[in-house]
């Protein structure tokens, strides 16, 4: 399948990075986000072949690249088991994946009983808000929307002389209106909010936006809102660091190339002993900034003024950008420097005819092995200090040729900002420390983070919480969200096969000629082979098609191993999976899982058997092939030839 171009963070996306032109909310927020042309950091995310729909969620299973950080890893790991002295820590998974969806998203749970929210990581946004049920302009996400009226904890924020009010002068409101024409606004709110058992961070108060109207791309993403990290007094950060909850910090890991997720955490903790930190000024832009002085491609220094770096916001550090942008000179003089050192590999036009990109053919798909064929880049800080960047942080695989790369690092046009997206950070565990006005880069493995931060596999639809309207003593969840029950998979059990039932809003006639397409999409979301999955049944019911599904262990495999098997059921099980939008919405409708099949002796000694018949065969053969060269041999020397001369016999005298 054509995997969707992303230039920039789409309108998705483009709710963080770099374009808010007008601004106005509640007296919460106090500082005023001032955003560039968003045209010169993104390129809209149109669904061009690929899906715009819900987030495949899942944790990553990589190893670490160089296993002489073994010591080094343990010790962290034992610093983030005993950091007894910090404040309490959420722990959270990120979702989804940069390049081919666009964003990373989170789970929060808001209200009582608790109501789940896909939303997007927006370092450079400092307000949460997701949508509500008063909507009159709001598009269909990827969840059902806030309910205040089911909520027994939901209070809003009512007017004062420090808030936008409503025409009613009732309640306060917020307004979000975005340069690409996108826009957010309706009501602030306070509720319970719960960050998922998988934290040991208690359900806090909190003030978020309440949506009663959207416009333009955010009207029609699937995520269905957004999580703002950024400074402000409305950011869930501020909130959390004003009440004493966590210290002032928060962490983000972003996966690695093709594979998405990730974790993120609210909070402090020590930092591994050799993490990369930069000074970040909170006084030189509203967006978090580092002090990047130099830019090396193979050891060898940029020749560029290190002022380049610090024009207009300076070098901003966006989660919610996809790509990273240069000034003009500093992006002409990386290029060149790359191009330089990729004699060997053929230069090839991008995927996108509408852009003029930097690609690059004959590399190879192993992304473990990029690293011999284009050259390290590293970041110098002003402080002497240097994160280097692996070629999955400068790259993203061309779409229509295999074993293509191409720069996933583009000119700023005449803005002079240099902004750092979340590519140059994948695998890579970036802390925003704003107590010490620092930022700090640490080269990992952002699945093998996410292990270590993990604490129970349990899991829920959604927390259960317990708690008063107006109780400052709340219940931590008693299952986590995003795992599954113990139960389900034994650890000794082995699983052979999942079944599923879905239900998709589209017509059984239109669904039919696409069942092929369906498959493969649902093999890569859940991350196994297309061979692995199997359709079992294919019926409607009105306008719906039910479809039934099996996903049965590799070929060469006797079961599914029991993570891979709990990391599909959490896929369904959480509704995560994402399906273009030609296919409409689905629904899990029922699944279970089966134990391998015994096999017959033959079946599973099937290649043994196989082996066994062909050696046979080639000996029969041979020895049927031998029995007749023999037998016209003797035959050949019994008679003589026609025209051969016979002595004859001499009569004997009677």
């Amino acid at each position: 399948m054509e995997r969707a171009r992303l230039r920039v963070v789409s309108a998705l996306l483009m709710l963080s990075s770099i374009g808010i032109i007008y601004l106005s909310f509640s007296s919460f927020c106090s500082s005023l986000e001032v955003r560039g042309d968003p045209d010169n950091y993104r390129r809209s995310f149109h669904g061009s072949g690929r899906r715009r729909g819900p987030s495949i969620i899942l944790p990553l299973f990589l190893s670490f690249p160089n296993s002489s950080r073994t010591f080094v890893e343990g010790k962290f790991r034992r610093q983030l088991q005993t950091a007894e002295h910090q404040p309490s820590n959420a722990h959270m998974r990120l979702y989804d994946d940069l390049l081919s969806n666009g964003y990373y998203t989170t789970r929060l749970w808001i209200g009582t009983p608790p109501q789940e929210f896909a939303l997007i990581v927006d370092s450079g946004s400092s307000v949460t808000y997701v949508p509500c049920s008063t909507c009159e302009q709001c598009g269909k996400h990827q969840d059902p929307r806030f309910q205040p009226d089911l909520s027994s904890t939901y209070e809003p924020v009512k007017c004062n002389v420090g808030c936008y009010c409503d025409d009613d002068r009732v309640y306060c409101t917020y307004e979000r209106q975005y340069a690409e024409m996108s826009s957010s606004s309706g009501v602030l709110g306070e509720d319970i909010i719960s960050f998922g058992n998988e934290s040991e961070l208690m359900p806090q108060r909190a003030v978020f936006g309440c949506e009663n109207i959207e416009t333009g791309d955010l009207y029609s993403q699937h995520a269905d809102g957004i999580m703002g990290l950024g400074h402000g007094q409305l950011s869930i950060v501020d909130q959390l660091v004003e009440k004493g909850i966590i210290s002032d910090s928060f962490s983000l890991c972003y996966g690695g190339m093709d594979v998405g997720g990730g974790a993120m955490v609210l909070g402090g903790f020590p930092p591994p002993p050799d993490m990369v930190f930069s000074n970040s000024d909170p006084g030189r832009s509203p967006y978090y900034n580092i002090e990047l002085k130099e830019i090396h491609v193979a050891g060898k220094p940029l020749q560029l003024n290190p002022k380049i770096f610090d024009g207009k916001y300076g070098t901003v550090l966006d989660s919610g950008t996809t790509y990273a942008y240069l000034p003009n000179k500093a992006f002409k003089a990386f290029k060149d420097a790359i191009i330089k050192k990729l004699r060997l590999l053929k230069q090839i036009r991008g995927p996108d005819p509408n852009y003029n990109d930097i690609c690059f053919s004959g590399a190879g798909s192993d992304v473990s092995l990029l690293s011999k064929t284009f050259p390290a880049v590293d970041m110098v800080f002003s402080n002497g200090e240097k994160l280097s960047l692996a070629p999955e942080n400068y790259l993203f695989r061309h779409s229509k040729v295999r074993g293509a790369y191409c720069l996933g690092i583009f000119q700023n046009g005449k803005d002079p900002t240099t902004l750092l997206g979340g590519i140059i950070v994948r695998n890579t565990l970036v802390t925003y420390d704003r107590e010490n006005e620092k930022i700090g880069f640490w080269k990992t493995n952002c699945s093998e983070l996410w292990k270590r931060l993990h604490i129970s596999n349990a899991s829920s639809p959604a927390p259960s919480i317990s708690y008063s309207k107006n109780s400052t003593t709340v219940t931590s969840p008693s299952l986590a969200p995003n795992g599954m029950p113990s139960n389900i998979i034994p650890g000794e059990s082995r699983v052979g096969l999942i079944m599923f039932d879905m239900s998709l809003s589209v017509k059984y006639s239109d669904m039919a000629p696409h069942i092929t397409e369906l498959a493969e999409f649902i093999a890569h979301e859940l991350d196994v082979n297309t061979s692995q999955v199997h359709l079992l049944n294919f019926s409607s019911k009105g306008n719906d098609s039910i479809i039934r599904w099996a996903i049965f262990p590799a070929e060469s495999a006797d079961y599914i191993p029991n993570p891979v098997a709990m990391s599909i059921i959490v896929q369904l099980t959480e509704h995560h999976m994402h399906l273009p939008d030609a296919f409409g919405n689905y629904q899990l409708v029922d699944w279970k899982v089966e134990p391998p099949r015994k096999r017959k002796w033959w079946k599973q000694h099937l290649a043994m058997v196989i082996g066994a018949i062909i050696t046979l065969v080639i000996c029969l053969s041979a020895l049927g092939i031998w029995f007749i060269w023999r037998h016209k041999h003797r035959v050949f020397g019994m008679y003589k030839p026609i025209h051969s001369t016979v002595p004859e016999h001499e009569l004997q005298q009677l």
